[in-house]
């Protein structure tokens, strides 16, 4: 690294991923026993969360190929079906992985404004093993189990 003067956001960028790396080794898991949400356990879950988002982005890149490459005439009616059937079913995981997406959004920038790990109902930190399993949770285990319950309640009626 030399001394000049950075020239500008992305150079500090560089700098913060750089410290990030060397306090932050590749077996690291988040604690009970550390400061819930500190700066190790947040560069813990934005990295998961982007090499996650990374994953989905890439699966949908195969995915547009793979409908492009299968955007042909296909004259058996069956067949036809069939194909129908697997793109229909391509587009509506594609969709999912959407709205995934949004979510991993979501969550990068609450760890930006600092209320990342938190339950959005009760202000509660959210445990670190369901932030582990699904780190765009945004509700408590009870929480999301009670928000559940209402929501079933209302479908029924």
């Amino acid at each position: 690294m030399s001394n000049a003067p950075l020239s500008g956001p992305s150079d500090q960028m560089e700098i913060d991923e750089m410290k990030a790396e060397s306090f932050l080794p590749d077996d690291y898991r988040p604690a009970e026993n550390e400061p819930f949400m500190n700066d190790r356990q947040l560069e813990y879950f934005r990295r998961k969360l982007l090499t996650w988002k990374q994953d989905l982005l890439d699966q949908s890149a195969e995915t547009i190929e793979g409908l492009q490459g299968s955007a042909r005439s296909v004259p058996d009616i069956a067949d036809r079906a069939s194909e129908e059937t697997d793109r229909a079913l391509e587009l509506r995981t594609r969709d999912r992985q959407r709205k995934l997406v949004s979510k991993i959004d979501a969550a990068l920038r609450r760890i930006d404004n600092g209320e990342f790990g938190y339950c959005e109902v009760t202000g509660e930190p959210i445990s670190l093993k369901r932030l582990d399993a699904r780190p765009i949770a945004t509700m408590t285990l009870e929480a999301q189990e009670k928000h559940e319950r209402r929501e079933r309640v209302h479908r029924e009626d």
